[in-house]
């Protein structure tokens, strides 16, 4: 996953408390041991962790595109020409462009209906001023190593998973052991 995975992925890995994936499946355009796919699409499935239930999140990149959501305006472009990102739950769709801007309950008469609750969550001064802070107070900043750790793992698992995709098959990833459980080739990828 590219550049801006960290950016993407980010949201539904902070929001539904995400950390090491349990699978990681692929698929990609053509490419070889000289050059990367132009895109790929990487497929997780997370066990139920906090109080909320098992998930699959996709990662679509390199101008490949997720079904379009029956329940968005024709017209509405999805995320921004960043890209963005598509939460589906149980009582509907929320989507946002690259780094959380501009969330949008979808279709716009649900976001029309929507009553925003007050800020509960403490605003960010920026990546360097927090790091700074934690250096001189102590503290963590939101995304100490706790935390980007386990985010860049889930990106990383990718690169094993499209470099296998040929074989079609979903990956097993045992986070406690830091290794793939079903398919013990997959691991010199790591």
């Amino acid at each position: 996953i590219g550049d801006m995975g960290s950016h993407l992925i980010d949201l539904p890995f902070w929001a539904l408390k995400l950390k090491s994936p349990v699978s990681v499946q692929a698929s990609s355009t053509p490419f070889s041991k000289d050059y990367c796919p132009q895109g790929e699409v990487v497929t997780y499935e997370f066990a139920a962790r906090e109080g909320m239930g098992p998930l699959t999140m996709t990662w679509w990149d390199g101008g490949l595109m997720p079904p379009r959501p029956a329940e968005l305006e024709p017209g509405r472009m999805m995320g921004d020409e960043g890209g963005g990102v598509l939460f589906r739950g149980t009582k509907g769709l929320l989507m946002c462009s690259v780094y959380g801007a501009n969330p949008r309950l979808i279709p716009e008469t649900r976001m029309q209906e929507f009553a925003r609750p007050e800020k509960t969550i403490p605003r960010s001064p920026g990546i360097r001023e927090e790091w700074f802070e934690a250096i001189k107070k102590g503290t963590k900043s939101t995304t100490d190593f706790s935390y980007s750790g386990p985010l860049t793992e889930t990106m990383l698992l990718a690169n094993a998973a499209v470099r296998l995709a040929e074989k079609n098959v979903k990956l097993l990833w045992d986070g406690e052991k830091m290794e793939f459980t079903n398919l013990p080739e997959a691991n010199e990828f790591l």
